[in-house]
């Protein structure tokens, strides 16, 4: 005779672990690379790599996870730059004065190619504020942002794997 606990309580099976455990990752490689393209400070590279290191989950399924994070977080700081921009002498303002005037010189310089940089690690950031600064189109803006952020994760990703 089964036991009520057994009946109420049924054990989930290892399939199913097994894949929350993988939702679990792929929702925190997606928000660890939203947050290090906003200016709080984050390591998504390192996420990418561990999770490429572990290898349960398919390399180009990560790529795209970390790089949709990745660009959410650079529309962030383009709206940021887009309608906070007169606010940007207050002590929070996302980019520092001296990193937002740099940039929005290599921005006017430039221009929108100026994009292709933003998946640098200094002054990444402050271009993508710039870009809404200057009233960069939405379109244009993803696109350029979108090639930059999933190039570097790209090439991450195959010197993680050993294909570079």
């Amino acid at each position: 005779m089964a036991s009520d606990s057994d009946t109420r309580y049924p054990v989930p099976s290892r399939a199913l672990i097994e894949a929350i455990e993988d939702l679990l990752s792929l929702a925190g490689l997606f928000a660890v690379a939203f947050v290090a393209a906003t200016i709080l400070p984050a390591q998504s590279e390192a996420a990418l790599v561990a999770l490429l290191a572990v290898g349960d989950l398919s390399p180009v399924l990560l790529v795209i996870v970390a790089t949709c994070g990745n660009v959410l977080g650079a529309v962030v700081n383009w709206l940021l730059g887009r309608w906070v921009e007169q606010y940007r002498h207050r002590r929070w303002f996302p980019v520092g004065e001296k990193a937002l005037d740099r940039a929005m010189g290599w921005y006017r310089r430039w221009g929108r190619w100026s994009l292709l940089l933003s998946w640098a690690p200094i002054g990444g950031d402050a271009l993508t504020v710039a870009a809404g600064v200057l009233r960069e189109p939405l379109w244009s803006f993803l696109l350029l942002v979108t090639i930059a952020k999933a190039g570097r994760y790209i090439i991450l990703a195959a010197i993680t794997l050993g294909l570079l």
